[in-house]
């Protein structure tokens, strides 16, 4: 059974100094921080904002955690309860005991967190493989989500090898001293190698072994069962699909969806357009809130 777990326990005991560390210098104000149980292990969410109303959930792309929000929290939770999650099987508080194996068994793992906390309408906010798991939610497990909020989601098209030159090429920028990574984010296209903190606790997250399912491309059929509403956010720049494509797919799929192509982003988009992205978050949230949301009780 392959899992996601950390090389030993050296490895696993400096990335948590590392995270609680990081976690403390960036979080903004109050937390609760709550250790749910689910089949596929123990889910670390931290909640912050008003006790009632929908919640927003934040969910982290691929290799992130909770931490990846830090500069969004203050602006989402004035209003809204929000909901940051370690996704299981990423470098983060969670711990990962079952295998996930595809699409079906992460929607399976949302569905029983979100139930652990009595959420029945979640606007669910996801970042590149956060914003898969967002969509198998909705396509396999339907019920518990108000809307979607999708950044440069992943499941659109296979990894090529633009992709992976992108990736390596962030790893090798963010190793670079402090003072040249401006310079270097501009160059690769990736705005996140400047957060500082979070590559440092990057780099701590060495010993990690993620063993979490490549995602595959979603079927037609499988759009066509997406009936919230969603809003798509795409890097005009993305190295993860050609965006246009993804844009006149999603509008010919996806009825309940609207589609935004950000100009000068890449796939980085949270760190490359912030503001926008909170407000496009804030406007998707404040579309549905019409209704009394429901009380989260953490009990």
């Amino acid at each position: 059974m392959r899992i996601s777990q950390f090389r030993n326990d050296q490895a696993r005991d400096r990335f948590r100094a590392a995270y609680e560390r990081t976690l403390e210098e960036l979080w903004p104000g109050p937390r609760t921080a709550l250790d749910l149980p689910t089949t596929f292990g123990t889910t670390r969410v931290y909640r912050t904002g008003p006790q009632s109303g929908e919640p927003i959930v934040l969910l982290p792309g691929s290799g992130g955690n909770a931490l990846m929000w830090h500069r969004y929290i203050d602006a989402l939770a004035q209003h809204h309860p929000v909901i940051a999650v370690d996704t299981i099987g990423e470098p983060g508080a969670s711990v990962q005991t079952a295998l996930i194996a595809d699409g079906r068994d992460g929607a399976t793992w949302l569905d029983e967190l979100l139930a652990a906390m009595e959420v029945t309408a979640a606007h669910l906010v996801g970042c590149s493989y956060g914003g898969w798991l967002a969509l198998n939610h909705q396509i396999h497990r339907p019920g518990r989500t108000a809307s979607l909020t999708l950044l440069d989601p992943a499941g659109f098209a296979d990894f090529g090898p633009r992709f992976y030159a992108w990736l390596i090429a962030g790893g090798l920028a963010a190793t670079a001293p402090r003072p040249l990574r401006p310079r270097l984010a501009r160059l690769v296209g990736n705005s996140a190698i400047l957060e500082s903190e979070l590559m440092s606790l990057m780099r701590a997250s060495m010993g990690f072994r993620r063993a979490l399912p490549v995602p595959p491309v979603f079927s037609d059929g499988e759009l066509h069962r997406l009936r919230v509403p969603a809003l798509f956010l795409l890097g005009a720049r993305s190295a993860m699909h050609d965006s246009r494509d993804v844009a006149d797919r999603v509008g010919r799929l996806v009825p309940s969806a609207r589609v935004e192509i950000v100009p000068g982003a890449g796939h980085a988009l949270p760190t490359d357009q912030p503001t926008l992205v909170a407000e496009r978050i804030l406007d998707a949230v404040g579309r549905q809130c019409h209704r009394v949301g429901p009380v989260l009780d953490p009990a």
